[in-house]
């Protein structure tokens, strides 16, 4: 699946170094803010803010979890297999290749093929 979010927008949002830094490291392992702002030694502020962005964009994906001792969190992880920036005939292009699970592209090809 191909994203066609505005290339201004994406720029900006993967321009900022602690959102590209949160992006790299839930790209590799999911975690809770709490987990992000440990592991990168940002603020959880800092982290909270750039995940909103990233959210926004549909670059990071969340889910509820509960902990052992019966609270939620949320743990947040990367929305996207790769992302390609082109430069062609003056233009940039921007690509975000989104992960899919087999349930919804099963559901998406049925609706392509008008299957009712």
């Amino acid at each position: 699946m191909v994203d066609e979010t505005p290339i201004e927008e994406v720029l900006n949002t993967i321009g900022d170094e602690h959102a590209r830094t949160v992006l790299a490291s839930i790209s590799r392992e999911p975690g809770s803010a709490k987990e992000l702002a440990d592991r990168l030694d940002l603020s959880q502020p800092t982290i909270y803010r750039r995940l909103d962005v990233l959210q926004e964009h549909d670059l990071v994906k969340e889910r509820t979890l509960v902990a052992d001792d019966g609270n939620h969190y949320k743990e947040y992880r990367c929305n996207f297999d790769s992302t390609v920036i082109s430069l062609e005939d003056d233009e940039y292009d921007v690509r975000i290749f989104r992960k899919e699970n087999l349930p919804d592209r099963f559901t998406q090809l049925w609706d392509e093929l008008g299957v009712k």
